[in-house]
């Protein structure tokens, strides 16, 4: 057993056009267990057997409604056990293999976000983008402004502006400790760009919808100018699985 959930779960690719790609080989391993189910502690058994992270962990969540849900992407593999199609169960190796030890790195690195975030830097045209841009962005601006006082200052182009240290400061106080939920932060603010997108999803402020378009403001442009990226979107579609597992993280620890 030791083998096969090594041999599933390591080594997998980080890009995600490179993951979808792998995914598709012939090597995938084949369903080696009859059910998944919920054990004591929140525990992932496969067949009464307990599943291990890569770190050799048990894998377990924090809620029941969680760990069901993570049992639930190992009952809906098929003929094969296929990692792509299990962002919750990769998601919770993670944080329990590397969040749970180290929590305060993570946490740096949203701030890292935070001071340099995707909402602050705007294109100066052309005006159809710009209005895009401020339509899909200023929202979180404005809650970050009446929910912690929080001012972010806007520039144009991608030459770097220096951020209020208030404001940065009061949102990384707002970034969750809990070591799933700053996860599933943490996730959120890579896949999207944006540390305050990822902390207002964090604080139920805003739709996980209406975040992961407004992440795209800019890809979608240049797609209605240029015509459709299939690759672009092929990369898309396997971050956005992964966006919604964060998001799923973050509704079912609260």
């Amino acid at each position: 057993m030791r083998d096969i959930f090594t041999e599933i779960f390591e080594n997998q690719p980080l890009d995600p056009v490179e993951a979808v790609r792998h995914a598709l080989r012939p090597n995938l391993r084949k369903r080696f267990y009859e059910t998944a189910h919920v054990g004591e502690g929140g525990a992932i058994l496969l067949d009464g057997k307990p599943v291990k992270t890569p770190a050799r962990r048990t894998l377990n969540a924090p809620t029941h409604e969680l760990a069901e849900a993570i049992a639930g992407e190992w009952n809906s593999q098929y003929d094969v056990v296929d990692p792509a199609r299990m962002p919750l169960t990769r998601l919770a190796n993670a944080i329990i293999d590397a969040v749970c030890d180290a929590p305060r790195p993570v946490a740096d690195e949203i701030e890292k976000y935070l001071r340099s975030d995707l909402v602050c830097y705007r294109a100066e045209a052309p005006a159809g983008l710009v209005e895009k841009q401020a339509r899909a962005w200023d929202p979180v601006l404005a809650w970050a402004r009446d929910r912690f006082n929080a001012r972010f200052v806007l520039a144009q182009g991608v030459m770097h502006v220096a951020q209020p240290r208030e404001s940065v400061e009061a949102l990384r106080s707002a970034i969750p400790t809990e070591p799933w939920r700053l996860g599933a932060v943490s996730s959120i603010t890579t896949l999207t760009g944006s540390g305050l997108f990822a902390v207002a999803l964090a604080h139920r402020a805003l739709d996980p919808g209406e975040v992961w378009s407004a992440a795209h403001v800019d890809e979608d442009w240049q797609m209605s100018q240029w015509g459709r990226d299939e690759l672009a979107l092929q990369r898309r579609a396997f971050r956005e699985a992964e966006f919604h597992a964060a998001v799923s993280v973050l509704i079912l620890t609260d």
